[in-house]
């Protein structure tokens, strides 16, 4: 193999260079050559994004004056100081709002301006051009892209911290919620140890009629039993008045006792954890409570899998619903606009009801919460794209 010169070399580093953009601008136009954007895409997308944004200040102020009513006397009632109702609330609950609704927003941008375009004929201009509908998807579908990305930002990483905030003001100054006791705490705190507490208060760090149960496959070896149990920090406890049973073939062993200090990997924290907790999680600490709770047995994760599986889920609407709005709109009808936003904002409104109630059947272990969240984006998806192909028409 022949080496080449070092003056080949710097010749051809030096073409290089004189064929690289002199000014931004070039770079500017180069990029935009890569991604093959026209100026009918930049004004699709302009056009999108800025509709998406407006529907959301419209109908984010029209929300906030009817939640405001409705919660008025609960301001008040509970002394609650405006500065907290400003900051606490209302700024985390926008975009909670906004995330939840989200898909809403989309589909309401994209019917409202393709219709309006195919009303003023600059649809049928643009087909006329050369242009076909496949390519005229692509503008659509780069703006769906960013709403997707902000979606899943939104849900994974900004709103659970700001949900945290809000629901604390709402618990303090709405709806007061009390969280002084959980029943019937049953978790494995390892493998094969399952404890059990009738009744845990939180004031006094006390639970009563306690049990331990260690296995070995499906065979009890061991089992502790307990008047009461005390946490002292960390994964300290102490028992009080127990009993232990070792089991060894067909003999037994006992033990009793008034005090007994152990270790057993479980917090009081971990007892009073419901579903209202998923939403204040990130991605990261989500699938870490959810794999924690399997390994330790516990089977009340069904909540926790839908919040999860969701917010991978949700992104994906963004596309969806955009390929039916624009299938939906991309003709001129004689209804005008206001018959295809009356359908789209059906139709919208028809994919979070189904949303949620698939939801709500996987939260109560009627469906598996990946089918549960996955199935409203199949079957929607399933009609946008009879929707397209019936467009291309």
């Amino acid at each position: 193999m022949k080496v080449p010169s070092i003056n080949t070399v710097t010749s051809q580093i030096q073409k290089i260079f004189a064929n690289l953009p002199q000014s931004w601008d070039e770079v500017k136009q180069n990029l935009l050559e890569l991604w093959h954007i026209k100026k009918i895409d930049k004004y699709i997308i302009r056009k999108f994004i800025g509709t998406y944004f407006f529907s959301i200040i419209l109908i984010i102020s029209i929300v906030i004056v009817i939640d405001t009513s409705e919660k008025l006397d609960n301001f008040y009632d509970h002394h609650a100081p405006l500065k907290a109702i400003i900051f606490s609330y209302y700024i985390n609950f926008i975009p909670y709002f906004i995330n939840l609704f989200s898909p809403l927003f989309t589909f309401i941008a994209v019917i409202f301006f393709t219709s309006k375009l195919a009303d003023n004929t600059e649809i049928i201009a643009i087909l006329s051009s050369g242009v076909s509908f496949k390519r005229l998807m692509y503008p659509y579908f780069l703006s769906a892209a960013i709403i997707a990305m902000l979606t899943f930002i939104l849900s994974g990483y900004i709103i659970p911290p700001a949900n945290q905030v809000r629901l604390k003001f709402e618990n303090t100054y709405v709806k007061p919620v009390s969280r002084d006791n959980a029943h019937n705490v049953q978790m494995q705190v390892d493998k094969g140890v399952v404890a059990y507490i009738e009744r845990y208060e939180q004031q006094s760090n006390v639970g009563c009629r306690f049990s331990l149960d260690k296995f070995e496959g499906k065979t009890l070896v061991s089992r502790m039993t307990a008047d009461s149990i005390r946490w002292k920090s960390g994964y300290r406890w102490t028992v009080k008045n127990y009993l232990i049973r070792d089991f060894k073939g067909l003999h037994e062993d006992i033990k009793r006792g008034d005090r007994l200090d152990t270790t057993l990997m479980m917090q009081p924290g971990d007892f009073f954890i419901t579903s209202r907790e998923a939403p204040q999680m990130t991605n990261g600490a989500l699938s870490g409570y959810i794999n924690r709770q399997k390994s330790r047995g516990v089977g009340n994760t069904g909540a926790f899998l839908v919040e999860y599986y969701r917010r991978f889920a949700n992104p994906l609407a963004a596309f969806i619903l955009t390929l039916i709005g624009v299938s939906l709109s991309s003709r001129k009808v004689r209804g005008g606009i206001g018959l295809q936003i009356g359908i789209g904002i059906a139709l919208s409104a028809l994919y979070i009801l189904f949303n949620t109630v698939s939801a709500t059947f996987a939260a109560n272990g009627s469906l598996p919460p990946l089918l549960a969240v996955w199935l409203p984006n199949i079957i929607f998806m399933i009609i946008g794209i009879s929707l397209y192909a019936k467009a291309q028409e």
